[in-house]
């Protein structure tokens, strides 16, 4: 049976897939400890929920690629501390976050998720870091649409040009 047989476990990372884990572990603390911070100027409740379920599952990611990358004999990126909790009344208007703001940063990290994950995903020899990330991507797309959701009922989606001249159907 040769090196890449059998149980994906038993197989060795490769360098892209230590690479992709180990980034994504370091992305997610940073990101974490930024979403702590979008809690304390956040706002809206519907807006705080969404940062609280982004943090849950990004902690949840991080427990996952923690034990592969341990499992692997590899050393895990430093974590910057949890961010204290500070009322929103206590921040200075104009050094404050706006909810809109806060949603857009956090829409654009969900789709630049999706396309690390989708890029994981292709580099991935090893079947279980492939159908991992594949869940990752499924649970980012799922959380995304939760976050369009979410900017088209407040109003703080700002489109693109609408294309509304179509041609008329003969």
């Amino acid at each position: 049976m040769g090196i890449l047989n059998g149980n994906p476990q038993d197989e060795p990372l490769h360098y892209g897939e230590v690479f992709g884990t180990w980034t994504h572990l370091s992305t997610n603390n940073g990101l974490i400890a930024g979403y702590q911070s979008f809690l304390n100027h956040a706002g809206d409740e519907d807006l705080k929920k969404l940062i609280q379920e982004a943090i849950q599952g990004m902690k949840d990611e991080n427990h996952q690629l923690e034990e592969l990358l341990k499992a692997n004999g590899v050393g895990l990126p430093p974590a910057p501390p949890e961010r204290p909790v500070a009322r929103l009344e206590d921040i200075p208007v104009g050094a404050r976050f706006s909810d809109p703001e806060i949603s857009a940063a956090i829409s654009m990290d969900v789709a630049k998720g999706l396309v690390a994950c989708s890029q994981v995903i292709g580099q991935s020899i090893r079947e279980d870091i492939g159908m991992m990330y594949g869940q990752f991507h499924l649970n980012k797309a799922q959380f995304g649409a939760k976050m369009l959701k979410l900017n088209k009922n407040k109003g703080w989606l700002i489109p693109p040009p609408l294309h509304v001249d179509r041609p008329e159907k003969e």
